[in-house]
């Protein structure tokens, strides 16, 4: 895929020493979130992308009413806004995420969906507010939304901020062009949790990485940077 049709793709995460991401239970300090939304800034993305379950905490909750009209909804992109400063970007193929509005902290909310949604949920998102795209009938095309996200609203760099199987999608699929890592001073030892990239069972998309930079940064955060290998 050619990089100029997409967005540059920086996966920017706070794993523990064993790759976890779950981070409840650990007893970070709050300097590590403040950490992490300082070093997120340095890139001057215009977007943020997570999964569904990442969102739900920030998409809250709403009801989606029936409609009254009969009319089907055509399966094409909603935008609602495209020239917001930035953007907060969901992953979730079957419209699960009940949104109360089009906005997050004045971030601008696009949702990326498959066809098989409903017309009553693609209602209820325009009537909130929020953009939608398209990525597939029944499966999302990464490469396919990414393109769109860079010709409708613009965005050349965007934050990958997870899950574990989100990040993994797009390591498979070679869409990362750079990895921060926040390893936090934390063993997890946790089996079956998410980790940083959760691509396949057995053996990964391995994908060769070359180091940028390391810092220490506050609370005893390594912050690392690395360039995906070509």
């Amino acid at each position: 895929m050619d990089r100029a049709t997409r967005p540059y793709i920086i996966c920017h995460m706070v794993p523990s020493v064993d790759g976890r991401i779950v981070t409840k239970g650990w007893s970070l300090p709050r300097s590590a979130l403040a950490e992490y939304e300082r070093t997120a800034g340095t890139f001057g993305a215009q977007a943020w992308i997570i999964g569904r379950v990442s969102m739900e905490p920030y998409a809250g909750k709403a009801r989606v009413p029936k409609r009254k009209a009969r009319q089907p909804i055509p399966r094409t992109d909603f935008i609602a806004k495209h020239d917001a400063e930035s953007y907060a970007i969901a992953l979730d193929p079957s419209g699960k995420l009940t949104w109360k509005s089009g906005s997050i902290d004045e971030e601008h909310v696009i949702t990326v969906l498959t066809e098989q949604v409903s017309d009553d949920y693609l209602a209820f998102l325009q009537a909130q507010g929020v953009s939608y795209l398209f990525g597939g009938k029944t499966e999302l095309n990464l490469e396919r939304v990414l393109q769109k996200l860079r010709k409708d609203f613009g965005i050349k760099k965007l934050l990958l901020e997870g899950g574990g199987k989100i990040n993994g999608s797009f390591l498979a699929a070679g869409l990362i062009d750079e990895l921060s890592v926040l390893l936090a001073p934390v063993a997890d030892g946790g089996i079956g949790t998410p980790s940083l990239f959760d691509a396949k069972e057995g053996r990964g998309p391995a994908r060769a990485l070359k180091l940028v930079s390391m810092e220490r940064r506050k609370g005893d955060l390594l912050w690392l940077r690395y360039k995906v290998k070509r």
